[in-house]
């Protein structure tokens, strides 16, 4: 019972606005950034990707259209 009580009042614990500051930069100093060639490799990718993508959407777009616009001409 006692344990539950310690875990419970640390839980409540606030952290003070200069503790936590000091863990977010902590946080901050971990991060990996990418270097320049990597992110315009990957931005390259991402445009090649978009292309391929709003190519696939416009076949298939025009497919669907194509038979509505077939089905509607065989209802006039």
């Amino acid at each position: 019972m006692a344990e539950q009580k310690n875990v419970t009042e640390e839980k409540k614990r606030k952290t003070s606005l200069a503790e936590f500051v000091n863990q977010v930069r902590a946080e901050t100093a971990k991060i990996v950034w990418p270097t320049r060639d990597e992110t315009v490799r990957t931005a390259i990718f991402v445009f090649i990707f978009m292309v391929i993508l709003s190519l696939f959407f416009l076949a298939i777009d025009s497919a669907f259209g194509a038979v509505v616009r077939a089905a509607v001409g065989l209802l006039k």
